[in-house]
């Protein structure tokens, strides 16, 4: 029991070959109710600050799905930590899948919910999948070109170095060649820039264990990554939740894309990728994306 109204359950749903576990927020209401699908970013799993998301939301009315990908977390997949866009992809399908599957559920008001990596996961899925009612995507990565641009240029070199060693590791059955998923300026990893690291340990629960690594080899993908491109063809309403000073997922794109969704909506925010999460700023961007779902799911 999360709060005195809201019960949270441990579910699993299979994607692919595997088992994806998954914590689903259920509101004491009698009536079908409308469901969040939620996950997060790079690296991330749900016990970083998704938790905190879905309380509110439940408080409000809202049931929850809030899943770990494949290869991450409590969620099954070999190698771990092994980041594959795609899969991802595929999970965020499976999940929405699941979702119009359970009791009490209003099968037309499905929103989908993701942040940083996870923004650009439901930019791509809700401009895919069909029934989905509105969509929140929060700093969301749309750009891997402008991502990269924003990554020092020696470090990039450095990763791309580690992406194919790791790529020949796979093709060889050796284990994979791991990255920091976030790093100090000057550090080989995803995310360099001087607010990431300790804007990413800020997410970990105390005395939870950190796996700050991927394999390697994403840092091959990201760039072909873009996801922004998709946000014309979504024709539910979507949020996109902007942070100004971004240092991962640049402002500038993502306005330009946001720009072309037919039924968008912007809200921007002046602090950096990881400032929402905790805080005053957490506080403003919740009221913001209840007043949304509010609007587009009811309750």
């Amino acid at each position: 029991m999360k709060t005195p109204m809201t019960q949270r359950e441990d579910v699993q749903f299979v994607s692919g070959a595997d088992r994806i576990s998954a914590w689903l927020y259920r509101p004491p209401l009698d009536e079908p109710m409308p469901l969040l699908v939620m996950a997060h970013g790079l690296g991330g799993v749900r016990s970083m600050r998704l938790d905190a998301y879905a309380e509110r939301f439940s408080a409000a009315g809202y049931a929850c799905l809030v899943f770990d990908y494949r290869n991450f977390g409590d969620s099954e997949g070999q190698p771990r930590q092994l980041l594959d866009i795609g899969m991802q992809l595929s999970d965020w399908a499976a999940a929405v899948g699941y979702a119009r599957t359970l009791p009490g559920i209003d099968v037309n008001r499905i929103c989908l919910w993701g942040t940083s990596f996870g923004g650009g996961h439901v930019i791509a899925t809700a401009a895919r999948l069909t029934g989905i009612k509105a969509a929140v995507a929060q700093c969301p990565f749309t750009d891997g070109v402008a991502s990269l641009r924003a990554i020092n240029p020696s470090t990039v070199a450095r990763i791309s170095i580690r992406a194919v060693r790791d790529v020949v590791s796979s093709l060889t059955g050796q284990p994979p060649v791991m990255i920091a998923t976030a790093g100090r300026p000057g550090e080989v990893a995803l995310m360099t820039a001087p607010d990431a690291y300790e804007g990413y340990l800020r997410l970990v629960p105390e005395g939870a264990e950190l796996h700050n690594e991927v394999c390697a080899r994403i840092g091959l993908k990201i760039a072909m990554y873009r996801p922004g491109r998709q946000a014309a063809k979504i024709t539910c309403p979507i949020l996109f939740c902007v942070c100004e000073t971004d240092s991962v997922a640049p402002a500038g794109p993502t306005l330009r894309y946001a720009a072309q969704a037919p039924r968008g909506a912007v809200k921007t925010y002046p602090e950096g990728h990881f400032d929402i999460y905790v805080g005053e700023a957490f506080e403003r961007v919740v009221a913001d994306q209840l007043a949304f779902l509010h609007q587009h799911l009811g309750r």
